[in-house]
């Protein structure tokens, strides 16, 4: 009985560890350290040519002494050249884990990212989650109604969310406010009494906070999905076996919810990855206009004070939430599709 238990466990670790999606995953892995090195390179190259450092902004403070300059120079190692900086920044973060000390708050970077990150992803969770839920039923229903007019309506809906600014949106968002105050609060992601609620509460807290800013995204954001879903339906149900479905006196609803729009929304799948990280680059305006202490504020404050390892850190953070959302668009588009074979995705 002992023999047959191993056995079958040792069956069960090799499918896992030689089946198709961990090999795949593995893969990409180590493709995902390859990028994130050669990225880190070229950021720090493009950081290093721009004219400047953070101490020239405090050699303008006439309190501050050349003995502290220097001081502070051979503290932050930027008397070394460039690629001894970027070679030590490396050899910490390969070594102990370390992405440097913040020049501005004399902090650890991978403190200040932790405490940020979470309020970014929040945002821009709770935007994809808005903005697909937008635009897939609403590109299926411009497709079903193609040429009448509620598809004339929501092409013209369409163009105007994709020509329409983000900022301008927020601006807007920000005038509403202002004049159905207090509906909604404009100021950070909690209210002055967040500490004196109950659980649930603060989770209402939270949202209540969350209404503008995931507005602000997701209005720029559904008119080119909603675009696309329905050109891809539209090229599915012209295909030959939605005709044959169709012939075979299948119910309309079944021929498009079930056999169309299954294979209609592979390719929005694929957009997954590209749309998370366009969410995370969107969250800056965001964040500055609704004053949300996320990582995009985070990061303009960085590259304002030429905080060199901040600056560092969240590009490296922007670059493998991109790899991250990849990598999910290609697993779940596996699953939406099981005739789909990893392997043959690039």
């Amino acid at each position: 009985m002992t023999s047959i238990k191993l056995h079958e466990n040792l069956r069960v670790l090799s499918s896992l560890f030689c089946g198709e999606t961990f090999i795949y995953v593995f893969k990409r892995l180590l493709q995902a350290l390859l990028t994130l090195f050669l990225a880190s390179i070229l950021c720090f190259a493009i950081i290093e040519l721009a004219p400047g450092n953070y101490l020239d902004t405090l050699s303008q403070n006439p309190k501050i002494s050349p003995e502290t300059l220097k001081q502070l120079e051979q503290q932050f190692g930027l008397d070394k050249p460039a690629f001894v900086q970027y070679w030590l920044w490396l050899q910490q973060i390969v070594t102990r884990g370390n992405f440097g000390t913040s020049f501005v708050y004399q902090r650890s970077v991978a403190s200040l990212l932790w405490e940020r990150v979470p309020a970014t992803l929040l945002m821009a969770i709770a935007s994809l989650i808005v903005t697909w839920a937008i635009a897939i039923p609403l590109g299926i229903i411009a497709a079903v109604n193609q040429n009448r007019t509620v598809d004339r309506i929501l092409q013209v809906v369409s163009y105007t969310g994709q020509g329409f600014p983000s900022f301008i949106m927020a601006l807007l968002l920000l005038f509403f406010a202002q004049n159905t105050s207090p509906l909604f609060p404009v100021g950070g992601m909690t209210s002055i009494d967040h500490a004196d609620l109950p659980w649930w509460g603060q989770i209402m807290d939270y949202c209540w906070h969350l209404i503008l800013p995931t507005v602000a995204l997701s209005l720029t954001g559904f008119a080119g999905l909603q675009r696309l879903m329905r050109g891809q339906l539209l090229d599915v149900l012209r295909q030959d076996y939605i005709r044959t479905a169709r012939s075979k006196g299948l119910p309309e609803n079944r021929v498009i919810y079930v056999h169309a729009l299954r294979n209609a929304v592979n390719p929005l799948v694929t957009l997954l990855g590209f749309e998370f990280a366009s969410l995370l680059s969107g969250a800056f305006i965001a964040e500055l206009f609704f004053n949300w202490p996320g990582l995009g504020k985070l990061t303009l404050e960085a590259v304002t004070n030429q905080d060199l390892y901040l600056v560092m850190a969240t590009l490296m953070m922007g670059s493998a939430m991109l790899i991250v959302g990849n990598l999910l668009a290609d697993l779940l588009l596996k699953a939406v599709d099981p005739r789909i074979k990893l392997e043959d995705l690039k």
